[in-house]
């Protein structure tokens, strides 16, 4: 497998996918149809439009992990291929905190001085400006995100060589670190297969020679389909890299989805329903094989009624459960909502994923931020504001405005 490299595709786009092309030189649209859950690419900071201590600087670290009071599961420490327990690098946050298990950044200083690597998990949650990249990331994508921070001491090595079983772009905020790629041993691997389940392979594949063994420097960024074997060492001195973790849609999600479909139909099917006879084994092939034969036959027709529309159905719910919508403060929402003018200017919240329903009792706004029952006279303003355009409050009707801002489905427009 030959892995292009940055500079073997054509020069930077304009593109509207803002946060994919900072992580990404060259043609995006190569990218996209070449590279895309196939091969590796590195992408040095020269080619890249900027680099990322806006997102995560040391500062930055210091500040969450002794002033944040974070606690498990968004922290964690590895030391030589291995996570640690908790209570190695946690305690009771003191009078007042009642909170047995938050980040103690006195035992940090000495793990990190010994060696072990921090690992601030879920930074798309807790850090702002990671939450507003990656919820742009994940608009760009398609496909959700998470970020994770990775602070490893000089010359030390927190994991050794896996796979991820999601697609990652590796961003170096400081220092420096070798990375060593090898190919999958498992190609495309699931949620549920992990790299353990190929222990055996993987680190025959990691005494091979490598496919890409490069140092990342501020700037840089590695982007590794899921299943790459990779490995990191920090040189030098300590080493910060997030990793923007990419949670793929997959052709079995669609197949998982779409037999979910069929099955439910087969409720409606009474020979489906029927109780099977008395002392039956259903533990005999040959005691079932006629009911078998029977329900396989009735699943594959509802196979085949089940259409992409309905599949398509189905997954609005989980995409929805997959990211959250902007952050929004209660307080603000509450002060805009009663301080409203007939001029001020309201816009949908961004990443709602807001769409208008039509049931049996009427419409209903389903989104991020939960389902809203609209009259007849509101679903045509609401279709409006989907479109995203801010719009002066005479335009929406004060009660309605009122409303989608305590929903938190409009928030104030900002000049």
């Amino acid at each position: 497998m030959t892995e292009p490299s940055a500079s073997e595709v054509p020069g930077p786009t304009s593109g509207h996918l803002v946060g994919l092309q900072r992580l990404v030189a060259g043609d995006l649209d190569t990218f996209t149809s070449q590279l895309w859950g196939r091969y590796p690419l590195l992408s040095r900071a020269e080619d890249l439009t900027r680099g990322f201590e806006d997102l995560l600087g040391p500062d930055a670290v210091d500040e969450l992990v002794s002033q944040r009071g974070l606690r498990t599961p968004f922290m964690r420490v590895a030391k030589d291929g291995t996570t640690l327990g908790d209570r190695a690098f946690t305690a009771p946050g003191g009078t007042g905190a009642g909170v047995a298990d938050q980040v103690s950044d006195g035992k940090l200083v000495a793990l990190v001085a010994d060696g072990a690597t921090m690992v601030l998990q879920g930074l798309h949650r807790i850090w702002p400006p990671i939450i507003e990249f990656a919820q742009q990331l994940s608009a760009d994508l398609g496909h959700p995100v998470q970020v994770n921070a990775y602070v490893t001491p000089p010359a030390s090595r927190g994991f050794d060589d896996h796979y991820d079983v999601h697609d990652v772009f590796v961003l170096q905020v400081e220092g420096q670190k070798r990375w060593s790629i090898h190919p999958p041993v498992h190609e495309s691997p699931l949620r549920d297969q992990p790299w353990t389940d190929h222990r055996a392979a993987v680190q025959q594949a990691a005494g091979t020679e490598s496919t890409i063994d490069a140092v990342l420097r501020p700037g840089d960024v590695l982007y590794l389909p899921r299943g790459t074997l990779h490995a990191a060492t920090a040189l030098g001195q300590i080493s910060t890299h997030l990793t923007v973790g990419v949670h793929t849609w997959t052709r079995f999600t669609l197949a998982t989805q779409l037999v979910a479909e069929a099955v439910s139909r087969l409720g409606s099917d009474a020979e489906v329903r029927a109780s099977l006879r008395l002392g039956v084994s259903v533990g005999d092939a040959a005691a079932i094989g006629d009911d078998v034969e029977l329900v396989r036959d009735r699943l594959l027709k509802a196979l085949a009624d089940v259409s992409a529309a309905d599949v398509a159905a189905g997954l609005v719910g989980p995409v929805r459960d997959a990211q959250r919508a902007a952050p929004v403060g209660p307080l603000a929402q509450l002060r805009a909502a009663r301080d409203l003018h007939d001029q001020d200017l309201l816009r949908l919240r961004a990443h709602l994923d807001a769409s208008i329903a039509e049931t049996a009792d009427g419409s209903e706004l389903r989104s991020r931020a939960g389902t809203l029952r609209l009259e007849d006279s509101e679903a045509d303003v609401v279709h409006r504001l989907l479109a995203g355009d801010a719009t002066p409050v005479e335009q929406i009707g004060h009660d309605l405005a009122t409303r989608l801002l305590a929903a938190a489905v409009l928030v104030p427009s900002q000049p």
